[in-house]
């Protein structure tokens, strides 16, 4: 039982800190204006898809009956052409600041999820956990210096699109732990993607015909060869890792690596200082952490 929690852990840990990552570069993408947001998405799509089917061949063959299929075509509209679409045109109209702050409401979003389709219960361990992580996400956002963006300001269309991202991607951790209880995480995803997929093309087939290939700059290839290989392929594979073995929760909460992560990249190239603020809010993000693992709806 501990192990299968600590891979559930080390599973959505790692993603989250993929996503810590993907955040810088997809900003770098949306502020270069080289890809067109709903083109992006397709690429992630495209190469998700295409790396999901080609390692399902290597492996047993799973047999998903028809209900099913069904409920992955909902769970990737709720929980990847939903959340990947808003947060990459969102992107381009917030700061990095109010990207961070919506982000991270989505713990709250889940644990209200989880309680409504699961029936997980809100403890006062819990939600006390949850209002101690934000706390320090918060401490920390507002003690980090910020450079200066392509966005001046935070439109109200992009504050909608984070909400939309937050509580359609919350409401997939909430309602879907049983279907991906079910089945291995390659089956799962490679269904979820195609499904992705296949309801980004007819918003971006011909934004992927008429974009000039050869005449993006090699840091965005880079940044797209991350973005689809780390940050699509291999973060939804550990995802689904951690929902099998942790409640929507916890695993949730993990996504407050991300801001740390974006700190922590500041700090290194010289952009930022380390603070004591900075320092008690990695304690308080941890430490909320821990009381919500240790509570009886994350420990079954």
């Amino acid at each position: 039982m501990q192990k299968t929690k600590l891979i559930g852990h080390l599973a959505a840990a790692g993603a989250y800190a993929i996503f810590g990552f993907n955040i810088v570069f997809c900003k770098d993408i949306a502020n270069s204006g080289a890809v067109p947001p709903m083109v992006f998405f397709t690429l992630r799509a495209l190469g998700a898809t295409a790396l999901f089917w080609l390692l399902s061949l290597f492996l047993p063959r799973e047999k998903v009956p028809g209900r099913d299929i069904l409920r992955m075509a909902l769970a990737s509209f709720l929980g990847l052409f939903v959340p990947q679409a808003s947060f990459l045109f969102a992107i381009g109209m917030a700061t990095s600041i109010d990207t961070a702050v919506l982000g991270s409401l989505t713990p709250i979003y889940t644990m209200l999820f989880a309680f409504a389709f699961l029936g997980e219960p809100i403890t006062l361990k819990k939600a006390g956990g949850v209002a101690m992580s934000l706390a320090g996400v918060l401490l920390l956002i507002y003690n980090s210096t910020h450079a200066p963006g392509a966005v001046d300001r935070t439109q109200p269309l992009g504050v909608l699109l984070l909400l939309v991202n937050g509580l359609a991607f919350a409401g997939y951790l909430g309602a879907f732990r049983p279907l991906i209880s079910r089945y291995n995480v390659v089956t799962l995803m490679k269904w979820m993607f195609l499904f992705s997929l296949l309801l980004a093309l007819p918003f971006s087939a011909s934004g992927l015909v008429q974009l000039d290939y050869a005449a993006l700059p090699s840091k965005v290839l880079w940044e797209i060869a991350y973005v689809v290989f780390f940050a699509t392929f291999v973060a939804y594979f550990l995802i689904p890792v951690g929902q099998q073995r942790l409640r929507p929760t916890l695993v949730s909460m993990w996504s407050y690596l991300q801001p740390m992560i974006a700190t922590l990249i500041s700090i290194v190239i010289g952009m930022d200082v380390m603070t004591w603020q900075k320092a008690l809010a990695a304690v308080l993000v941890f430490s909320g952490l821990v009381l919500v693992s240790r509570s009886r709806a994350a420990s079954n």
